[in-house]
């Protein structure tokens, strides 16, 4: 596998680690480069939450392009380390890192909005759409606007029917599938 680096922002060009094994999947530059071309200057001032963090590498290219804030999710305790070891090297500390099973942390009462919600689960395992449903009863962890963003293999993608939450778009990277969904009619603050 190629080191993971940060494509663009204050952190370019820096390598991060990876977590030994197969228990993540690391975005390829690819597909992590084309992802921030769609969310382009949007990302600035904005707030990320993560919740498979694996590396940390999608959280982290949003801090350095100029996202304020990114919390990451991930339950194993290497992929914790690997985290907190990514945002040291790479200086940027505007992350909150928390250990908990993904599926047990969005049932949770939100605390804030979210401007972005990435999910990029450990495939095969429908996952996704576990967190979907739990997060189509709690919608408030996306602000008003913003975007949930699915990481799968394309095998594993299919239409599901939330009473929050539309697909409007999909993009395919070769084994990558990044499928982006947005609120159905939120209440605005």
């Amino acid at each position: 596998m190629s080191t993971l680096r940060i494509i663009a922002g204050k952190a370019k060009g820096m390598r991060i680690k990876t977590v030994p094994g197969d228990s993540t999947r690391p975005i390829t530059d690819r597909v992590k480069e084309s992802l921030f071309n769609i969310l382009s200057g949007d990302i600035v001032d904005s707030s990320f939450l993560d919740l498979f963090g694996g590396t940390g590498s999608v959280s982290l290219e949003a801090l350095s392009r100029g996202a304020a804030y990114a919390r990451i999710i991930d339950l194993h305790p290497l992929a914790i380390k690997i985290i907190k070891s990514n945002i040291s090297s790479t200086k940027l500390e505007n992350a909150q890192v928390i250990r908990s099973d993904a599926l047990v942390y969005i049932k949770n009462q939100p605390d804030t909005a979210f401007d972005y919600i990435y999910i990029a689960p450990p495939q095969y395992k429908e996952i996704w759409e576990k967190v979907f449903f739990i997060l189509d009863n709690n919608p408030d962890w996306l602000h008003p606007d913003g975007w949930v963003i699915v990481q799968i293999h394309p095998k594993e993608y299919k239409s599901i029917i939330l009473n929050n939450f539309r697909e409007f778009d999909k993009r395919k990277y070769g084994s990558t599938l990044l499928v982006f969904y947005e609120r159905i009619n939120p209440e605005k603050p």
